[in-house]
């Protein structure tokens, strides 16, 4: 299922904007897991250099996506997408066990910013096509995600590579906006 089918299930209104913020470190599998969503040819993805800012628009539908490079200096311009945030997608690299403690840093600072308080996310635990792939749980019980208690949250094993996992992602999308919306 592409983007737009999702994001179909997703309207509840006519004209009604949902905003899905997709955040995660370089080299997680964003853009790919954006193409995949998008139904687009994942076979050409070179990382992305400083950062990249890409707004799509469909339909009344809005999805803010930040692709942002190593720089940590960088991150803080994300807050610049927070306001109105439905759901924060967060996608971290299974496969690189070095850099868990920084990506838990940045997403426990997200998980505290006002405008991003009680917004449902989804941590898509992606690479998992990987042989080094940690698994969900660990990764899981290594950022200490059972103690979020203001959100609901899910953590997601995925390949955007292969787009196994994706869709089971969004299908909790799909229910969680839909139950924030009411």
């Amino acid at each position: 299922m592409g983007l737009l089918s999702i994001l179909r299930k997703l309207k509840s209104a006519p004209d009604q904007e949902v905003r899905i913020l997709l955040l995660g470190l370089d080299n997680a599998g964003k853009t790919t897991l954006l193409k995949q969503l998008a139904s687009e040819d994942i076979s050409h993805i070179t990382p992305t250099q400083g950062f990249n800012i890409k707004s799509v628009q469909s339909q009344g539908f809005k999805l803010n996506v930040w692709d942002v490079g190593r720089q940590r200096k960088i991150r803080p311009y994300w807050r610049s997408y927070f306001e109105n945030t439905d759901i924060l997608i967060y996608v971290i690299d299974s496969a690189d066990r070095k850099r868990f403690e920084e990506t838990g840093q940045e997403l426990t600072e997200l998980l505290e910013e006002e405008k991003l308080s009680c917004v449902p996310v989804l941590i898509f635990a992606n690479k998992q096509d990987l042989l080094t792939a940690a698994p969900a749980s660990e990764i899981a019980e290594g950022l200490n995600l059972h103690t979020i208690r203001d959100r609901v949250w899910q953590i997601q094993s995925c390949s955007a590579l292969t787009g196994e996992g994706v869709q089971d992602g969004m299908n909790w999308v799909c229910k969680n906006v839909t139950a924030k919306k009411k």
